[in-house]
């Protein structure tokens, strides 16, 4: 199975406004709109991280890098993605006259933490930190997204760096949640060699742990020993006889 974590910045739009405070802004009161500035991007288990932008590529071909890796990905992992990055990229592909990639399963660790936890804040950088999994480059605020837009050098390579470094705390946020993930892909499926794998991570190293049970059926169950996600078995261990008893009592 092949995962691709992604991560995108974007410049923001330059607009014309009489005010600070709850504004309305038209269309025709943008000077500049928004872009992609840059990517970064890792095949998970891969060292190696690829970095594309519009200052040491041209826009298109910056945005058609990043398609050509989608098209390969089964999945893509990302924080806050499915409402900003890959949208944001979609649109970069339609304005390149770029087709849809091929299908891929979002993994949004963002969502993950706001439906799995409770915690004070859910930006990236307080998650990590709290996890002690690392923390984001520091750098000048939303200064250095104007200096790099203005073409000061050592700004975009702080963004280089600030947008690398962002994947690195995001695949050990991944392997962090792993196991926390629902409608993660299963890996079974991407598996060949006929061995029961880990339906999150892909371990090998999977346990019978007893039963679990439904209103109508009981399931073997297994447990990761890597990640330490439970899973059932596919199969009822009631015979026929017993689940249609069990049918007929609850009518």
């Amino acid at each position: 199975m092949k995962i691709l974590l992604l991560d995108v910045e974007t410049a923001p739009n330059i607009v014309h406004v009489w005010g600070l405070w709850n504004q309305n802004v038209a269309t025709n009161q943008i000077i500049k709109r928004g872009y992609t500035i840059c990517w970064a991007a890792r095949w998970f288990g891969d060292r190696k991280i690829m970095f594309s932008s519009r200052y040491e590529d041209t826009p298109r071909a910056m945005v058609k890098k990043v398609w050509n890796l989608i098209n390969e990905a089964d999945a893509v992992v990302h924080y806050n993605g499915t409402k900003f990055d890959m949208p944001t990229l979609n649109t970069e592909f339609l304005i390149h006259g770029l087709p849809p990639p091929s299908p891929y399963k979002n993994i949004d660790l963002y969502q993950v933490c706001k439906k799995k936890f409770r915690v004070a804040s859910y930006k990236l950088d307080f998650i990590v930190q709290m996890l002690e999994i690392g923390k984001k480059v520091p750098h000048k605020g939303h200064q250095l997204w104007i200096d790099c837009m203005n073409g000061v050098e050592s700004a975009r390579q702080t963004m280089k760096r600030y947008n690398k470094h962002d994947i690195t705390i995001l695949e050990s946020l991944y392997r962090k949640l792993v196991a926390w993930i629902s409608g993660h892909p299963n890996q079974n499926v991407y598996n060949d060699d006929g061995v029961r794998v880990c339906v999150n991570c892909g371990s090998k190293h999977v346990n019978r742990k007893a039963y679990t049970f439904t209103s109508v059926g009981k399931y073997k169950r297994y447990r990761c020993m890597d990640c330490g996600k439970w899973m059932r078995g596919r199969f009822t261990q009631l015979s026929a006889e017993t689940k249609a008893t069990m049918l007929a009592n609850a009518e």
